[in-house]
C-alpha cells in the first residue's frame, strides 16, 4: 500500500465504498450528508446561526451581540497591527498584537483573534507603514437564532476514523455563495502531499465546533475564499471535522475519482496539497495526545490509500502553473511559506508523526 521512497502514486479511485467504509471494528459506511434533501439517514439538528457585524477603518467598532472572534484584513505591511477590546474576557483595555497566524494573504495582513465576548474593539495599523483597506468582521457563532441542518443519524467515518461532516458541525452552505453563484467552484487535481497547520487560536476551547464555524466565516467571507481553507480540522479532544466542501459523493476532501479538491491553506501551493489543521495555538503548548493520535490515524488512512510514503522527500509540482517545491511528504506550513504555523511544538513532532504513520 505504501509507495517507493519519493513516489506519489496516483492510485485507484477513492469511492465511498473504499475510502469511507468502516474498519477496525467499526461498521457501516458513511451516510448521506445532504443538508437540504431530508433524505433517509439524516435528522434535523439545530445550530446557532452565525451573526456578524462588518466595519471599516480603525475607529472603535461595536456589535449588538457578544463577539466570539474578530476577523481583520488590510493591505500593506503585514506586521505591527494590533487590536484592543473595550470589555469581555480578552484583556480589555490592552493592546494585543495581531500576529500573522496561519492564514496568509498577498500584499497585506490578516488575523482572526478571540474576542472573549467583547462588544466593542479598536484597531491600530503598523507604525510608519502605508496601510489601507482595513476591514474587520465581528463574529458570533454561539448566540444566534437557531438554524436547522440535516445531520447524519449514524457516525461518518474515513476508513474507521470517525469525523463530523459539514452539516454535523453546522456549516451554513449559503456562505459558499456570492452574488448567487458559488464563490470558489470546486476544482480537483491528483493528490501529492499533506501539510499540517495549527489555527493559532485559543487552547482549552470550550466549544470547538463554534470555533470551526468562526474560521469558516473568516475564510469564506472576510478573506473571500468562498469556503474554509482546510480539508480537515482536529480539536483538542481528537474530534475530526470535515473542511472544504468537495461535492456530494460522500467522500470528504476527494471526488469519486480520487482527485483532491483544491483548498486554501498554503497560498501558491494548494492544488494537490491536502491541509489538516489542529485547533489552538501550538507555539509553546504541544497538541494533546488525543489530537496527535487523530492526526496520525487520519494521515495514515490517506497515505495508505493514495500510495504516499510518509517518510519520503518529494518535489511538489503545482498542476496549475508548474511551480515546484522540494518538501517532505508530510510537511508543516512553514516549510512552504514564511509563517510560524503549525507552531514550534507541532513542527517539532512532525518527525514522530511520519514515523508513526509509516508503522503498521
Amino acid at each position: 500500500m505504501i509507495g517507493a521512497a519519493g513516489a506519489v502514486a496516483v492510485g485507484g479511485a477513492l469511492t465511498p465504498v473504499v475510502f469511507a467504509a468502516g474498519s477496525g471494528g467499526d461498521s457501516g459506511a458513511s451516510v448521506t450528508t445532504d443538508s437540504a434533501s431530508g433524505a433517509a439517514g439524516t435528522e434535523p439538528q439545530k445550530f446557532p446561526a452565525t451573526r456578524t457585524e462588518a466595519a471599516a477603518g480603525t475607529a472603535e467598532a461595536s456589535a449588538a451581540f457578544a463577539i466570539s472572534y474578530v476577523g481583520v484584513r488590510w493591505s500593506g505591511a503585514a506586521d505591527g497591527a494590533g487590536i484592543k477590546f473595550a470589555d469581555g474576557d480578552s484583556a480589555p483595555g490592552k493592546w494585543q498584537d495581531l500576529g500573522s497566524g496561519c492564514a496568509t494573504v498577498e500584499g497585506g495582513g490578516t488575523a482572526l483573534v478571540a474576542a472573549g465576548d467583547a462588544t466593542a474593539y479598536e484597531l491600530k495599523l503598523p507604525d510608519g507603514a502605508s496601510v489601507s483597506g482595513v476591514r474587520s468582521l465581528a463574529i458570533d457563532t454561539t448566540g444566534g437564532a437557531d438554524k436547522t441542518f440535516r445531520v447524519p443519524t449514524e457516525p461518518t467515518r474515513v476508513r474507521g476514523v470517525q469525523y463530523l461532516s459539514r452539516p454535523a458541525w453546522g456549516a451554513d452552505e449559503s456562505k459558499r455563495y456570492k452574488d448567487g453563484k458559488v464563490n470558489s467552484p470546486e476544482v480537483y487535481y491528483p493528490f501529492q502531499t499533506i501539510t499540517v497547520h495549527h489555527t493559532d487560536g485559543v487552547n482549552n476551547d470550550p466549544d470547538p465546533a463554534a470555533t470551526v464555524r468562526a474560521i469558516y466565516e473568516y475564510h469564506a467571507v472576510t478573506l473571500d475564499w468562498g469556503d474554509i481553507g482546510y480539508h480537515f480540522l482536529i480539536d483538542e479532544a481528537g474530534v475530526v471535522y470535515e473542511g472544504r466542501y468537495s461535492g456530494d459523493d460522500l467522500v470528504p476532501a476527494f471526488d469519486a475519482d480520487g482527485n483532491l479538491v483544491t483548498a486554501f491553506h498554503t497560498g501558491g501551493f494548494n492544488s494537490g496539497n491536502l491541509g489538516i489543521a489542529l485547533l489552538g495555538n501550538l507555539v509553546s503548548q504541544p497538541p494533546t495526545d488525543a489530537a496527535k493520535a487523530s492526526l496520525i490515524r487520519l494521515i495514515k488512512v490517506i497515505a495508505r490509500f493514495k500510495g504516499l510514503d510518509p517518510q519520503a522527500k518529494l518535489t511538489y509540482v503545482n498542476p496549475v502553473n508548474g511551480v515546484t517545491k522540494d518538501v517532505n511528504a508530510i510537511s508543516g506550513h512553514r516549510d512552504w511559506l514564511a509563517t510560524d504555523c503549525p507552531g514550534q511544538t507541532m513542527y517539532d513532532l512532525l518527525g514522530e508523526v511520519r514515523t508513526a504513520v509509516a508503522g503498521k
